[in-house]
Order: structure tokens, then sequence, then C-alpha cells
């Protein structure tokens, strides 16, 4: 069976979603569409400037891969076509409220809505996962992840790539660090507590670009958020990890480098040993989003569990909320 797939949306991030698919087995792409037909031809498939056109190809999979202004309407528009799947990009909606209402019409609809958030996918994450599971660390006691992606100085910071990050009034938790919220998640469960203290570094962003979040996890694990987008890290490709984390337990540490090594270090030796060599992958992520993809097709094809659906991820958004009503408030609160 070979499954159809159509692309909401042409925008910079659209091309990691469109080589992921025309790189993998099973699916054909029948359709880009994007409000400006130049950017829906350039990828050299069939372009269309509005939804209902797209839609009238009959995927099987939608991917929306639209600001959070155009998700509602065009998973209405994906739902009444009855698609075996809806995949929309992050921040999913325009608020809890309206992720809430969406995620309740898909469930009605009984089509799988997953939320495009991939750095749970990234395969550093995914290989120390399996090495937390075969307790090559012991009890997990604490994590903390360095963002450090050196790319928010000076007065021309995101113009050349993602403009509209200067003048997002909510910018490094909302754009950036729910990856982390969702990737912790995935590391260590779900959080209880947070605690966040946000500032802004660069003037020249409206919203917030450097802060420290704490989260409480369960079995005392704790774990902090260290991010600074005017830093960097020791990186060829400091947009690759974005930063470095380091995850510590009973019987040894594990460290994950900007090169996306990983290394153990035994409790009370000197030496690490890499278990993990560098990524080798010159896109985004470590093809981060092409292994999403392959995950919600196995889904599709194999019945295997999905991750990350619509209602899983509303923790998500609850905990962002969380994260900034603790810096307004100075002080740590439960989710």
């Amino acid at each position: 069976m070979t499954l159809r797939i159509a692309c909401l949306g042409a925008g910079y991030f659209s091309q990691f979603h469109i080589s992921g698919w025309q790189r993998m087995e099973g699916v054909t792409l029948v359709g880009v569409a994007d409000r400006s037909p130049e950017k829906a031809e350039a990828f050299g498939l069939p372009a269309f400037d509005n939804i209902d056109a797209l839609l009238a190809t009959n995927p099987d999979i939608v991917d929306i891969i639209l600001p959070p202004a155009g998700h509602a309407e065009a998973i209405r528009k994906a739902l009444a076509r009855s698609p075996q799947a809806i995949i929309c990009q992050k921040p999913f909606c325009t608020s809890l409220q309206e992720a809430r209402e969406i995620t309740q019409l898909a469930e009605d609809a009984g089509v799988p809505l997953v939320v495009h958030e991939n750095f749970r996918f990234q395969p550093w994450y995914r290989k120390i996962k399996a090495a937390l599971q075969a307790g090559r660390i012991g009890t997990t006691l604490q994590a903390s992840f360095r963002l450090r992606p050196g790319d928010g100085q000076g007065p021309d910071a995101y113009l050349a790539r993602q403009p509209y990050f200067q003048k997002m009034e909510r910018f490094l938790i909302h754009e950036t660090g729910v990856h982390w919220v969702d990737t912790f998640r995935y590391l260590f469960g779900e959080p209880s507590h947070v605690y966040a203290d946000l500032r802004r570094v660069n003037p020249v962003i409206a919203g917030e670009d450097a802060g420290y979040v704490t989260f409480d996890h369960p079995g005392g694990v704790r774990a902090l958020f260290d991010a600074n987008r005017s830093l960097d890290h020791a990186a060829d490709n400091t947009r690759r990890t974005m930063g470095e984390a380091l995850i510590e337990g009973t019987e040894g540490t594990l460290t994950l480098y900007g090169d996306g090594s990983i290394w153990v270090r035994p409790f009370g030796a000197l030496k690490a040993e890499e278990i993990s060599p560098p990524d080798q992958h010159e896109g985004f992520g470590g093809d981060c989003t092409k292994a999403l993809q392959e995950h919600v097709v196995s889904a599709l094809l194999n019945g295997t569990a999905l991750e990350n659906e619509a209602r899983d991820y509303l923790r998500v958004i609850e905990i962002e909320h969380a994260i900034y009503r603790s810096a307004d408030e100075g002080r740590k609160l439960e989710v």
C-alpha cells in the first residue's frame, strides 16, 4: 500500500518535511499548497494556491506546515475529507482552548492528529532513552540541557532565516523551549512542578531569549533547561543539537555533545567511553523530521503506537503556560 501525502505550507521549514517524504518508501507526494504559488512550485511537485484544491487530491495524510494562526481552519477542512491521519506543526494552534477544541474534533472524527514535535525523534535522544532504560547510569538523579545556538546576537538576529522570531512576544519558551519540555517528558516522565527565571538579552527581540527552567520529574529527578540564544557551544553546526546535555545517575553520567555524539563515564572513573558516534546528517536535527514521519507511517501501516497525538501534546502547552506564570510570579508552580 502506498500512502498519499499532501503538504500544506511552503515556508522555511517545509523543505525538511518535503525532503523527508521524498526519501521515504511507501508514500507518494500528491501536492504542495501555499498562498505563494512560486513557493509551492519550487519543489517540482503538483502545486496549489489553496487548501481546498490540495485536499481534492484525496490524500491519506495531510501534513500541515503552517504558523499557528492557520492550524484550526486547516485541520477542520482536512477532517471533512476523512484522511487516515493529520500531522500539524508546533506551536499547536493559537491558544490552549483552541488546541483543546481541535483535539476533540479530531477525536470525534476518529482521525489521528499528531503534533509535529520532532526533537524527541532526534537520534541522540532515542539512544539516550535506550541507554537510560538499559541502566547505563543506574538511577537517574538529575539532568541539564544548555541551549547555546549562538544565533541571537545583534540587530540582524534571525532576519535571514525566520525574521518573525524578532516580533514574538513569547519567544524562548513558546518557540524553542517547548522542544525540551517534550523531550524531558519523553526521557524522564511527566513533570509535577516547574520554576522559571526568564529574561531578554538582545533588545531587538520582543520576547525573552534567555533563562532557566527547572522541572520536577517522577522518582526525584530534577531537570534544568539552561538557555541563552546569544551564546554558542563547541560544534561545527550549532543548530545540530543546539547545545549540550548532561544526565547524571548513581552509576555514571551521559553527556551529549554538539556533534551529536554520546559519551558515558562510569561513576568514579576519569575517562568516558563514546557509545554513539557524531551525527553525519547534513540537514536538520539528525533527520528527525523524517523520523517522525516514518513513525506516523508505521502506525498507519503496521499498527504501532503513536507518540505525540494531540491529546498528549496538550500537556506540553499546559506546562508552557505554567512556565510563563512561574516567571511572572517568581515562584515554583505545580503543573
